[in-house]
């Protein structure tokens, strides 16, 4: 299975780059990993709503570049699916039975642009807290490789 994660900006901070790389290192015997991260645009606190948008399209812009199409479309938003890490597992395994690439969308800090949202196949959230991108990341990994040993009855889910 192809497992894609496109993101807007770069980590910055080692100890979230090291906890990244580890969950990349352990999914590479369950799946192929690519971590896709796109060019961050520049977004003062004080942008005018108009500005915002014009941020999160050339953001999309880039994201939907990262995406083939044939891929699953899954965008990380506060009001997607939320699921238990057993039904996220299962999530997987529909996934993988598609036999398509499975690319999750992580934006950047104000969000995802209207035609990200248009071309997903569907959103899924964390939870109803807001998240810095980075820490989405590495949720997402680890959620990512704790669907993957729930299928394979290993033992790590607690």
């Amino acid at each position: 299975m192809t497992v894609r994660i496109v993101c807007v900006g770069k980590l910055k901070e080692a100890f979230f780059e090291d906890a990244c790389a580890e969950f990349q290192k352990r999914l590479g015997r369950y799946c192929t990993l690519e971590v896709v991260e796109v060019a961050d645009e520049k977004a003062p606190e004080s942008l005018h709503p108009a500005d915002e948008v014009l941020v999160k399209e050339k953001e999309g812009r880039r994201i939907l570049k990262a995406i083939g199409q044939r891929d699953f479309v899954v965008a990380l938003a506060i009001d997607g699916r939320q699921m238990t890490s057993e039904a996220f597992a299962a999530y997987l395994a529909e996934r993988e039975a598609e036999a398509r690439p499975l690319t999750f969308v992580i934006g950047g800090s104000l969000g995802l642009s209207d035609e990200v949202y248009a071309r997903a196949n569907a959103r899924l959230s964390f939870s109803k807290m807001t998240f810095p991108h980075r820490i989405a990341r590495l949720l997402l990994l680890e959620q990512i490789y704790r669907g993957f040993k729930i299928r394979k009855n290993e033992a790590y889910h607690k």
